[in-house]
């Protein structure tokens, strides 16, 4: 029995030796690649030639220990070594067409241009042998800034085998050389051909593009997309049109273009021109905004869509409301509650006008009885939600704080992770500071700080912020209890009241 276990532990011990002497040169490779890229990226040639050297001589095939010696003796200005070197793999034969531009770049770095440019060129002439090299040694000339060796490499490659594409690269290159002409075609020559997708385009030529129409690149792209929508009528050049037109605030050419494409596109999405409107309203545009959403609600089939935009159109003629105006609002909210009536895919109908009464009217009553009747429809957790964050707004404009606080409390609850119940948390928060109970407000903005909502999180910071800063020196919070109240009549839309307070 002794003798068996002695024979098997030495078979053991043979085995681990034959599987650690198999090994060791790969542990031992492992160790000089790490040691030589360390050396290098630390800047010390002298140690990491050494090591890449030996990685070389023991790896022939392997390219990056090539260049990373080639790059030493180039650091180190020993120039001969690294001719001799590149040579000898030259005439190893199969030459691989990127040393032709490392042996070139060599000559380069020693001032010798003509030299330089005698290599460049036989690397060129091997992409006759095989276009494929194309792309490798364009990429070659691309790291040493040769752009236009580089175009030519990519260019030939095309023309002799034209399966190949490289009009993306040859893009980037126009751009950086400055050849803004050729760089849009090449990009929109890739678009036409499905081989990128118009948001990769956009987002290419955007750093070319100003918001100034007379910019001398915007002026460029624009006659090449006029141009081409001539010799071709197809809604793309609409599309990219619309666009440019959109980056220089020419809001009124943007909507000519998106009526072209929703005239031509049968089906199309209206959704393009809503969004328009959007943001023509954002950037305080009106009037442009008020044409875009009028042709919506004469366009769009939709009931939702049409309602949505007869709302927008509301909100701007409340821009600038005055007796008269609210008067005609009112009686147009009447006129779409009489044809829409009380349905969970109209809700956005009730809110806004429950909105209207007590923020434009100050009668807050008939707003709440709006609502409640809303609340009597058999709603899904989001939209009861929605109707609920509005009734509580209503009510705290009506000081009913308490039961505001019933509302909000209960969409925080059937909606934890959700960004409605963050935002009714930070109503709780809020409508506590309107009712003088600070600490509680403190409590749940607290929680919020945290919120996935970026704006929600920033204002609990900003409103926490102010309790914080104006509780510490004032334990009776007396001047904390008057802002409060003055944001509040702020809220209620009385703002010479909150001024005066503010003042006092």
């Amino acid at each position: 029995m002794c003798i068996l276990r002695i024979f098997g532990k030495n078979v053991l011990l043979r085995l681990f030796l034959f599987i650690f002497v198999l090994c060791s040169p790969y542990f031992v490779v492992a160790q000089d690649d790490f040691l030589a890229k360390q050396y290098f990226n630390d800047g010390d040639f002298e140690k990491a030639v050494v090591f890449y050297e030996k990685l070389a001589e023991t790896n022939p095939r392997r390219t990056d220990y090539s260049e990373g010696l080639i790059a030493c003796y180039q650091q180190l200005e020993r120039y001969g070594e690294a001719e001799e070197y590149l040579l000898q793999k030259i005439n190893e034969g199969n030459t691989y067409p990127i040393l032709l531009v490392e042996l070139g770049h060599n000559h380069a770095l020693q001032n010798s241009s003509e030299k330089a440019a005698e290599y460049y060129e036989k690397a060129l002439a091997k992409i006759n042998e095989n276009p494929n090299f194309g792309y490798s040694i364009a990429f070659r000339f691309q790291k040493y800034t040769l752009l236009d060796y580089a175009l030519k490499a990519y260019s030939k490659a095309m023309e002799l085998n034209p399966k190949l594409d490289y009009n993306y690269q040859l893009a980037r290159i126009y751009g950086e050389q400055g050849n803004i002409d050729k760089m849009y075609s090449a990009y929109l020559n890739l678009l036409i051909n499905g081989k990128t997708s118009k948001s990769n385009v956009l987002r290419s030529i955007d750093d070319f593009i100003s918001s100034d129409a007379e910019n001398e690149n915007n002026i460029k792209l624009k006659k090449i997309l006029l141009k081409k929508a001539q010799q071709n009528p197809d809604v793309l050049w609409n599309d990219l049109l619309s666009w440019l037109f959109v980056q220089q605030k020419q809001y009124n050419s943007a909507f000519r273009q998106e009526k072209a494409i929703f005239r031509r596109m049968e089906g199309g999405s209206i959704q393009r021109l809503i969004s328009l409107g959007n943001l023509t309203l954002e950037d305080d545009e009106k009037e442009i905004a008020k044409s875009i959403f009028e042709y919506v609600v004469e366009q769009s089939t939709d009931e939702v869509t049409r309602l949505n935009a007869q709302l927008n159109l509301i909100d701007i003629e409340l821009m600038d409301a005055n007796e008269k105006t609210l008067a005609e609002v009112g009686n147009q909210y009447k006129t779409l509650v009489e044809i829409h009536g009380y349905k969970n895919q109209t809700l956005q109908l009730q809110i806004a006008y429950a909105n209207f009464l007590t923020f434009k009217l100050d009668t807050p009553q008939p707003a709440i009885d709006i609502l409640k009747n809303c609340l009597e429809l058999p709603l899904n957790a989001r939209g009861e939600a929605f109707i609920k964050l509005a009734l509580g707004d209503i009510l705290v404009f009506d000081k009913k704080f308490n039961q505001a606080l019933i509302y909000f409390s209960q969409i925080q609850k059937n909606l934890k992770n959700d960004v409605l119940g963050q935002n009714a948390r930070f109503k709780v928060a809020q409508t506590s500071f309107y009712k003088g109970d600070f600490d509680w407000a403190l409590t749940q903005l607290k929680v919020l700080r945290s919120s996935t909502s970026q704006l929600i999180a920033n204002d609990a910071m900003q409103l926490s912020l102010l309790i914080s800063d104006n509780s510490l020196e004032d334990s009776t919070q007396t001047a904390l209890k008057k802002y409060a109240r003055a944001d509040f009549l702020d809220y209620q839309n009385k703002k010479k009241d909150a001024v005066d307070l503010l003042e006092d």
